[in-house]
């Protein structure tokens, strides 16, 4: 039953993705954001600025634990939003529904399990959603 609600989920997402613009972006070459309800995500728990393999994220504090994350590469640029659900919303089905993306166009999506770490402590899926192409982000 897990199963088919991760894989409900994550189709669910990518289907947002491909039509959804999030308020704080416009498109998957936008940069940085300046401020606003976003904040870099290194400021508000103990993880590093850039986060090798994720790149530096930012998030409005009010849509934790969720999101959606902000991840923009080494260069500026943002390559994914991410969203970070965790296994107890999943395992009492939870509906996540009107989520925003922050780039206009969705390449691929990406989804695996994380134990928990610094801002979301409990086990959780990451849905990584790609605005470019994996391979030509900077996030090493």
């Amino acid at each position: 039953m897990l199963r088919k609600i991760i894989t409900t989920t994550a189709f669910s997402l990518a289907l947002l993705g491909a039509g959804t613009v999030g308020a704080y972006a416009g498109n998957a070459a936008a940069m940085k954001p300046a401020g606003g309800a976003y904040k870099q995500v290194s400021k508000l728990v103990a993880l590093p600025d850039h986060i090798p393999g994720l790149g530096t994220l930012y998030v409005d504090p009010k849509t934790l634990p969720a999101g959606p994350f902000a991840a923009y590469d080494k260069t500026g640029k943002l390559v994914t939003s991410i969203y970070m659900i965790p296994m107890a919303d999943m395992q009492a089905k939870k509906k996540f529904s009107g989520l925003n993306v922050a780039g206009k166009s969705v390449k691929s999506v990406d989804m695996y399990y994380n134990a928990g770490h610094p801002g979301v402590d409990e086990p959780h899926y990451h849905v990584v959603i790609w605005h470019v192409d994996p391979a030509s982000a900077q996030l090493k």
